[in-house]
């Protein structure tokens, strides 16, 4: 118990500084963004939507069903909301207990003492679970290699019990083997994998089966308990399989080119050849840790073309080792010897117990052998029907353990081996959490063998420090790796080696957040350099030039986003804004409508398109709402309603259908939207003025008062606010009252066209000639080529006596529309007192 105590209090340590990290890269996905952690969300729903909060069965789902650990997430958000520090907390106490476990599964192995310590230190200290531990999401990880621990030594408990207990014992420990593996599933997927390790542990570890006996128990039947258990293991992984896939949708999940370029190769060749390298270099992740990424996509590995590629040589060198040392642990025979820590040969007698189907050896008897006694014998099956597996020694033999590792380092890595379905990633460090068990065993049984064929102490001395060193310098690499997941900024920076494209792009979202829009621009530069067809780096540095007011490029970079991935939503949904903005109205509503038109399948994020979706519907709908079209107006914010995600803010949405309903004077209608928004939002501004003007409108001057009064009082810097109660005031004659919120409104918000002009109309209403005129002035000035903004300058000119400036404003204002006939009976009238007064004009 000490050494599982030690592992796993070392493996806290080592991640302590991690606590105060922040969130990063995939977690805001998983955590700030998914409703499924809000308490206002069904807690059901996390059983019917995806690691990221879409429902599994949506075409854009990546299928990662992972319940348990969504839920681990829900109840650190009740506690302690979005605090990055919990989340944290819980990661590095899972760590310490997976590594407690999984010392106690190396102590069954190998027998205690130094080499079972070895291997939980080796787990506890290795940097490829840097990822799994100081990433959030990681949480998946480690959940399910917890249940994955306790399923395979509730399985061994079941061996080790058979011939000694009552059924109802036996049945009780394989029943919490495969209720465990079911939670490692719902974990994460490749939980479902512990069901083949524990087959594994059963034939080639308890009942110490060579591969030719394995064939011929098979072909003769022999030992049905084994046999029983290894169908019932299949049966329920199968079981487990057909549900996980019939509550999906029963369809894979899909991934874009960028995600695992390998699997869009139409070159069969190349996927077999780039398939088979990616096992060689997450073994070598395992081996050398020494680059490490947070994200390996894109061309991080470049794709294996042909056979002359040196990269094959790699692969070929793993495969054939990896097969040898699996050959040998199978097929090979060994004398019944060992030698112990000082050297001296012991000879075991192989023991029975009298049960007919396979008997266990004793692990409660662990303690009193020495570890290193290891090499035994298995009686050679006589005309190959002896009952071999009736001999046992107190411990599994080296063969017998490096057979185990191996299966446990390769089949939980299968599902992410792209041999059964394509998988969203070309390498994920978090994906080698549980099969890095195996990896520790094969170390520790493998330096333990050479302790043990070393005769000098000098020697085997050395062997031990080198081994106390390793582990030091795995504990240092965590430490320094712990660092580059303190925050976004240093995470990114660390992968621009390995990932330049991704690095840099993720960098320049996070200088952008910083305020840092050179850098930030350079950034997004700097990552088109390296792939110039990411549509997210094309569109997210639209989106910083059209902030920068940068429109003509902002454009530009939103259609080449569109151009590189039709369905980014998003980019059509700016597109349109700018188009708007310069009053390209006809080629707006084309984009918004095509933004609408995108077939709600395949994509990436599905909550954020259907939110653009929903927003370039209001907008078109806003749009047509001022050119007058208000029946057309209400028929596309009732679609935008429809097609409206869970986590859309609707208020302005609901604010619009009542200011379309009240264009067309129907009241009702208008007033209940009016309330449906601030039902959905109370403070929402818009709607309380809105509703104000509707109750003055009807007569409830009182009432729509208080509204006008609560929107100034919920954010008194809003000249907005003032300038809708100034006009309330004016249609109420309170002129003087009126006069004064006009002129509130134009100083908060002195670069507001329409709030400067609507103070100057006000104060020219109040005949306040002089005030209206410096604001009129003023709202030309903001939009020197807006023809009314010129022809009231005009207006206001003219009654003020300012006859030649009058002139000048009617005249630039008819230049910029000449058929604009009240211009044009103004300058009339104009010309008329001018001449009367000798004035000289510019009449023809």
């Amino acid at each position: 118990m000490f050494a599982e105590l030690l592992c796993g209090a070392v493996a806290l340590v080592l991640y302590v500084n991690t606590l105060g990290a922040d969130f990063c890269y995939d977690d805001s996905r998983a955590i700030k963004t998914n409703q499924d952690l809000l308490p206002e969300t069904p807690w059901t729903n996390i059983f019917y939507d995806d690691f990221w909060g879409t429902l599994l069965t949506h075409s854009g789902s990546h299928k990662s069903y992972r319940p348990l650990c969504t839920l681990s997430f829900r109840l650190n958000h009740a506690v302690g909301g979005l605090e990055p520090w919990g989340y944290h907390l819980v990661n590095v106490v899972l760590h310490g207990a997976v590594t407690g476990l999984f010392t106690s599964l190396a102590r069954l192995l190998l027998g205690g003492g130094l080499w079972s310590l070895l291997a939980g230190l080796l787990f506890a200290s290795h940097p490829i679970h840097t990822e799994a531990v100081a990433g959030v999401v990681g949480r998946a990880d480690e959940g399910a290699a917890l249940f994955f621990l306790l399923s395979l030594l509730c399985y061994m408990r079941h061996c080790s019990l058979r011939g000694r207990a009552g059924s109802w014992r036996l049945v009780a420990w394989f029943l919490g083997s495969l209720g465990c593996a079911a939670c490692s599933m719902l974990w994460k997927e490749l939980g479902v994998t512990v069901l083949a390790v524990s087959a594994l542990y059963d034939v080639c570890v308890f009942h110490r089966l060579k591969l030719r006996q394995i064939i011929t128990l098979l072909y003769k039947r022999k030992n049905a308990h084994l046999l029983l258990n290894v169908v019932l293991l299949a049966a329920w992984g199968a079981f487990l399989l057909a549900c996980r896939f019939y509550w999906m949708g029963n369809k894979p999940p899909n991934f874009s080119n960028s995600d695992n370029p390998a699997a869009d190769s139409p070159s069969h060749l190349t996927r077999t050849l780039t398939f088979s390298y990616l096992p060689a270099v997450n073994f070598w992740l395992l081996l050398c840790p020494d680059t490490l990424s947070f994200d390996w996509s894109m061309d991080a590995v470049p794709l294996i073309r042909g056979l002359a590629d040196w990269r094959n040589f790699y692969t070929t060198v793993f495969y054939v080792g990896l097969l040898l040392l699996a050959w040998f642990s199978l097929c090979t025979h060994r004398t019944t010897r060992g030698k112990d820590t000082n050297g001296k040969v012991h000879h075991y007698t192989n023991g029975r117990n009298g049960s007919s189907n396979g008997h266990s050896y004793n692990y409660n008897n662990h303690e009193h052998l020495n570890n290193s006694n290891t090499d035994a014998h298995i009686n050679s099956a006589q005309n190959g029907t002896k009952k071999h597996y009736e001999s046992r020694t107190p411990l599994p033999t080296t063969e017998n353990i490096v057979v185990f590792s191996l299966g446990l380092l390769a089949i939980p890595f299968l599902p992410a081996t792209n041999v059964f379905f394509y998988v969203g990633f070309v390498i994920a460090e978090r994906v080698l959490y549980i099969p890095s068990m195996g990896f520790c065993l094969l170390v520790a049984v493998g330096i333990r063998s050479l302790y043990i064929r070393l005769r000098r102490r000098s020697s085997r001395s050395m062997l031990v420090y080198s081994s106390a060193a390793l582990v030091l310098l795995f504990g240092v690499k965590t430490v320094l790796r712990n660092r580059d997941w303190q925050n976004e900024e240093m995470l990114y920076k660390s992968g621009i080696y390995v990932n330049p494209a991704k690095a840099w792009g993720n960098l320049g979202n996070v200088l952008k957040s910083q305020g840092k829009m050179e850098k930030a621009e350079q950034a997004y530069r700097n990552a088109l350099y390296y792939r110039s067809n990411m549509a997210d780096m094309l569109y997210n540095l639209g989106l910083l030039l059209q902030e920068s007011n940068k429109f003509s490029e902002a454009l530009h970079y939103y259609k080449l986003a569109i151009g590189s991935r039709p369905t980014l939503a998003s980019a059509y949904l700016n597109t349109g804004i700018i188009l708007m903005n310069q009053g390209r109205l006809d080629e707006a509503k084309r984009t918004f409508l095509t933004c609408a038109d995108i077939p709600d399948e395949n994509l990436k994020d599905p909550h954020a398109h259907k939110s653009s979706v929903t927003s370039c519907l209001y907008n078109l709908g806003k749009l047509l709402h001022e050119q007058g079209h208000q029946e057309e107006a209400l028929s596309v914010f009732k679609e935008a309603i429809q097609k409206m995600p869970r986590q859309f803010a609707p208020q302005s949405l609901y604010n619009m259908m009542g200011e379309a309903y009240m264009r067309l004077n129907k009241l009702t209608e208008a007033e209940y939207w009016y309330r449906e928004s601030l039902r959905a939002k109370p403070d929402h501004i818009p709607a309380h003025l809105t509703y104000g003007k509707l109750l003055a409108m009807t007569g409830q001057k009182t009432e729509a008062e208080r509204y006008f009064l609560k929107a100034i009082q919920l954010d008194p810097t809003k000249g907005n606010c003032y300038m809708h109660y100034g006009q309330f005031l004016l249609e109420e004659s309170r002129l003087l009252e009126a006069a004064e919120m006009a002129k509130t409104a134009a100083r908060l918000d002195s670069g507001e066209f329409d709030v400067v002009f609507n103070a100057a109309h006000m104060l020219r209403q109040a005949s306040l000639n002089e005030a209206a005129e410096k604001y009129y002035g003023q709202a030309a000035s903001l939009r020197p080529n807006y023809p009314a903004a010129l022809m009231n300058l005009g207006a206001i000119l003219h009654l003020n006596g300012k006859l030649q400036e009058a002139e000048a404003n009617y005249l630039r204002a008819l230049q910029l529309k000449p058929d604009d006939a009240i211009t044009q009976s103004n300058l009339r009238k104009l010309w008329n007192i001018m001449e009367k007064q000798g004035l000289r004009t510019t009449s023809p």
